[in-house]
């Protein structure tokens, strides 16, 4: 029966999330039970896109890539895949009514990184981020809204905000890692060879004003996912005061982390701004 191979998509999901980034997971698990499967079902659509351009050295990622595009659409007509991450990947898509422009998008910026190294102009970089990261955001809240569209669109401002003030992080803790092994360069008008402190103070400074608007959106989100968005909030608030904090040359040579101690820590302390309501 179908049914049981949809349970098996949805453990596929789940265990590439778990596999692939704990602090992801962490956060998920702290969404309510009815809403979290449908973001390990985002997560392992975006991840496997993600890991193609990114991981696969040895193998054509091209051709890869094209292939996993031709699937996903033919998954999405047809509601059905025998993969199983974009069988539950539809599943989501179908149950919200997620809108084809977001993973189209989506799809649009992740083949620019199997060529495109340097974003030069503001336009470029804000295109690439809205692709990456804003539409992952976006598709997220159709589920915390549970296909609202009314609380959709009051909140779709603030929860791309949040998407690129996550990505922007990333692009900083991973400079190293996309500098000098994928030969990439996402911030406009920086050099990364010699990455000083007035451009890493640039950067910070874009961050925190993503990160502003995205805390107006955590606030007015519906309760069953506040807890599990504010959690990864507070941890990426850290990651970046870490960032803050380590000298720009410092950051190109190593990967700033926050450690499993911190993270207990930083539950703790969202689990009580959330239970006393104070955000």
């Amino acid at each position: 029966m179908k049914s049981i191979f949809d349970v098996v998509s949805r453990t596929c999901s789940k265990e590439v999330t778990n596999a692939y980034s704990t602090s992801f997971s962490s956060a998920t698990k702290m969404l309510a039970p009815s809403i979290r499967q449908d973001i390990y079902n985002i997560y392992g659509f975006v991840r496997f896109a993600d890991e193609i351009v990114d991981s696969f050295h040895d193998y054509d990622k091209e051709k890869l890539f094209n292939d996993f595009e031709i699937d996903l659409y033919k998954a999405l007509e047809d509601k059905i895949s025998l993969n199983p991450i974009l069988n539950s990947f539809q599943e989501t898509v179908h149950k919200y009514n997620i809108d084809k422009e977001l993973y189209v998008a989506f799809m649009k910026s992740m083949q620019l990184d199997l060529h495109k190294s340097d974003y030069l102009s503001i336009n470029e970089y804000k295109e690439y981020i809205y692709g990456s990261a804003d539409v992952v955001g976006l598709m997220c809240l159709k589920v915390f809204v549970k296909g609202d569209q009314k609380k959709y669109d009051e909140l779709k401002e603030s929860a791309m905000s949040l998407g690129s003030a996550f990505q922007k992080v990333n692009f900083l803790r991973d400079l190293k890692a996309d500098f000098e092994d994928l030969n990439r360069s996402y911030f406009p008008n920086t050099n990364l060879d010699q990455l000083d402190e007035a451009s890493k103070k640039r950067i910070i400074a874009e961050i925190e004003e993503d990160f502003r608007k995205g805390l107006n959106g955590i606030i007015h989100l519906p309760v069953e996912a506040k807890f599990g968005v504010y959690t990864a909030y507070i941890y990426y608030k850290k990651l970046l005061y870490k960032l803050k904090q380590t000298p720009s040359l410092e950051i190109k040579k190593k990967r700033i982390r926050v450690s499993d101690y911190q993270k207990a820590g930083l539950l703790a302390k969202s689990y009580i701004s959330c239970r006393l309501n104070l955000i």
